[in-house]
């Protein structure tokens, strides 16, 4: 069961803490307004807690030195660059993810290498998929396609090597470009490039795919 911290209890952090307890994770909501806990219902399995989401006796109380998973979604940008941050760097917690509430703010989290969600609307599904998959790196949504940027990982095919048209074809997904794990070459692939462990990939993948995609992508 994974321990997972949702940021703030507004429509998005509500509907996701729900949906992330109805999927059997260990949930514990965190808002500055204990009055927002109300928008969690009365089925909420999960626990909460009041008080500042970058505070760090807060998130302790929350549980963030077992955190698995934090989803920083208050509709202050700052705020959530804030949580990253602590969660990030002062707890190593593994997989962090932010709502980008204003789009202007969206290339300082790309340069601060943030995984995010940028809209108004589905804002809770995306988070969710993105929990429940564990995939990161996340750079753009275009429409049914999300781009990542991944480190990539072969442990579980027992090897070393992987051809780009294999995992293209396989998974019905766009390899864009790759950098070599030593920072020795990148390049736009053919079919024919061969990639390694380690190596870092920029592809297209559609939402409904990033399941079975997880697999590649090192945490």
């Amino acid at each position: 069961m994974s321990n997972i911290i949702v940021v703030g209890c507004g429509r998005v952090g509500s509907q996701l803490a729900n949906m992330l307890s109805d999927n059997g994770s260990n949930v514990c909501v965190i808002d500055k307004n204990a009055e927002a806990f109300a928008n969690l219902g009365r089925n909420f399995n999960g626990s909460t807690v009041q008080g500042i989401g970058f505070d760090e006796d807060t998130l302790v109380k929350a549980g963030i030195e077992d955190c698995d998973v934090l989803a920083a979604v208050t509709q202050s940008d700052t705020a959530n660059l804030m949580v990253t941050e602590v969660a990030t760097h002062l707890y190593g917690v593994p997989h962090v993810i932010a709502r980008l509430y204003n789009s202007d703010h969206e290339r300082a989290y790309m340069q601060l290498g943030i995984d995010y969600v940028c809209g108004t609307s589905l804002v809770a599904e995306e988070v969710f998929g993105k929990t429940v998959s564990g995939h990161g790196a996340h750079l753009d949504t275009f429409g049914e396609y999300e781009v990542l940027r991944f480190s990539l990982n072969l442990k579980h095919l027992d090897r070393k090597t992987i051809r780009v048209s294999e995992m293209e074809r396989v998974h019905d997904i766009r390899i864009v470009a790759f950098e070599r794990a030593d920072g020795s070459a990148s390049s736009i692939p053919t079919g024919d490039s061969v990639l390694y462990h380690g190596d870092t990939v920029l592809a297209c993948v559609r939402h409904e795919l990033i399941d079975q995609f997880s697999v590649y992508i090192q945490g």
